[in-house]
């Protein structure tokens, strides 16, 4: 009764989204929460500290993510005193739904998990890094980026307004904790459950649509597990799949609610935002599967629409590592906005340039 009611709120909310929702919600628009906290946030550094969480917005650092466990370009909270990391976690709540912030403070955590499994130092919850890129303010452009193992949040802003928060990549892992004190703490359950509630509810011949393989794209020793990997451009994969035109009512509403749960790592004007895109798509979008569909076995799946890429994978650790990435084939660190806006507004061009 709570799925249903779930899948039915989830397919009213992408009826009614505007295609242009972040131009509808100016009350609940992040971006001067997110510009107050960031400027709030490097006030408190010296300036040694600044250089390493500062840089310039057209640095080509802004498009170097990754998400697995190594040293990165700005300042962990490892090496922030008290009221540092009290301003670093307030920019992320600002930047975050409630939602979102839960799944990446349980992410974080599970570095601590591992720590204890492999017995491995190197597994740190302390090296999660902040950096912001050029003047965070209601005017101009600018962003910032929170990293670390399994974590790569990216957001871009121009003129007060979030135009880019992607890509956006979480994982887990274990994915689903097996040991105590943690033991049955699943940061992506919805992730893995949703997926697989819809794909065991195809009927044989949707299922032949949509499993495109019957073995994940990658092994369990595939180091990034994603098809699009780290690259700083998603490219458009296969069209195969199952179209959204071809589940009927119920796996119209998982595959929405599917969707939903991804864009809700984002303050809701941004989530609201991204749906109004997916309700402009409707049609073309497909979703696939590779591998098993039992619980414990590896499996891939993407959902793909003209815009936006979905890439999820669970093959590491005997299909108990998750990874997950949202990808913007035009948007990815507002690539398409500011692209415009420079097109348009040429006494602009300063933006471009090396200053923070």
């Amino acid at each position: 009764m709570i799925r249903h009611g779930l899948i039915t709120l989830v397919l009213a909310l992408v009826a009614h989204a505007p295609v242009h929702a972040a131009d509808d919600i100016d009350t609940i628009n992040p971006a001067p929460a997110m510009a107050k906290a960031a400027t709030a946030f490097l006030a408190t550094l010296s300036p040694a500290k600044r250089e390493m969480a500062h840089l310039p917005f057209h640095s080509e650092e802004r498009l170097n993510w990754h998400f697995v466990p190594r040293m990165r370009q700005g300042l962990p909270l490892k090496h922030m005193s008290p009221e540092e990391r009290q301003a670093a976690l307030a920019l992320l709540k600002a930047s975050l739904s409630v939602t979102g912030l839960t799944k990446v403070d349980t992410i974080r955590s599970l570095e601590d998990v591992l720590r204890a499994i492999e017995n491995q130092p190197r597994r740190d919850a302390e090296l999660y890094y902040f950096t912001v890129f050029g003047e965070a303010s209601e005017k101009g452009a600018w962003g910032w980026r929170y990293e670390g193992h399994h974590i790569s949040l990216n957001w871009t802003l121009l003129e007060g307004r979030v135009v880019g928060s992607s890509p956006q990549f979480m994982g887990a892992n274990p994915a689903d904790v097996n040991v105590e004190p943690r033991k049955g703490t699943r940061a992506l359950a919805a992730e893995e459950d949703l997926a697989r509630e819809l794909v065991t509810s195809l009927s044989a011949d949707q299922t032949r649509l949509a499993v495109v393989s019957e073995s994940a794209p990658f092994g369990p020793d595939a180091p990034l597990g994603i098809v699009t990997g780290k690259a700083r451009e998603a490219v458009m994969q296969e069209s195969n799949g199952i179209g959204y035109a071809e589940l009927d009512d119920m796996q119209k509403g998982l595959l929405l609610s599917l969707i939903q749960e991804y864009a809700s790592t984002q303050p809701p004007a941004v989530a609201q935002a991204r749906l109004g895109r997916v309700k402009a798509e409707l049609t073309n979008i497909k979703f696939a599967w590779m591998g098993g569909r039992e619980k414990g076995q590896g499996h891939y799946y993407r959902i793909q629409g003209n815009s936006f890429l979905i890439e999820y994978d669970n093959t590491q650790g005997s299909a108990n590592h998750i990874h997950s990435v949202w990808r913007e084939f035009k948007g990815d660190w507002g690539k398409d906005v500011l692209a415009e806006h420079y097109r348009t507004a040429p006494h602009h061009a300063d933006h471009r340039g090396t200053h923070k």
